[in-house]
């Protein structure tokens, strides 16, 4: 089965850059364009994986990665933090959350390609 990866950005060309990047490699894509919005798709789709922006409208990647990983069904779920934050702190910040993993924005393609196929090889598919 076809391994399924959410993105989460409120930007159309940085979720088109992702979405591009995934489909070419055999991935299905969901897309959320808010905290909210990833939340809801999240619990109705259960990705495999959540590509999570951090600066969102309404709640944060931060919030929405709590709330993700607080439903039983998802909190084992991946997530990586895909952001232009970059300061010292704004890791752990993300860690804290939730977040198994953090890409600072601008990023490898081929490097977080490699970091979604780890978290997915090692997961079962459903």
């Amino acid at each position: 089965m076809t391994k399924r990866v959410l993105i989460v950005d409120d930007n159309a060309d940085n979720r088109q850059i992702l979405i591009d990047l995934l489909t070419a490699n055999g991935y299905e894509v969901l897309e959320a364009v808010t905290g909210i919005d990833a939340v809801t798709v999240a619990e109705r789709e259960t990705p495999d994986l959540v590509l999570m922006d951090i600066q969102l409208p309404g709640i944060d990647g931060h919030e929405a990665t709590r709330r993700i990983k607080a439903m039983p069904a998802l909190a084992r779920t991946p997530v990586i933090a895909v952001t232009s934050y970059a300061l010292a702190g704004d890791d752990r910040k993300a860690a804290d959350a939730g977040c198994d993993a953090y890409v600072t924005k601008p990023f490898s393609p081929r490097a977080l390609l490699a970091q979604v196929k780890s978290y997915l090889d090692a997961a079962p598919a459903r």
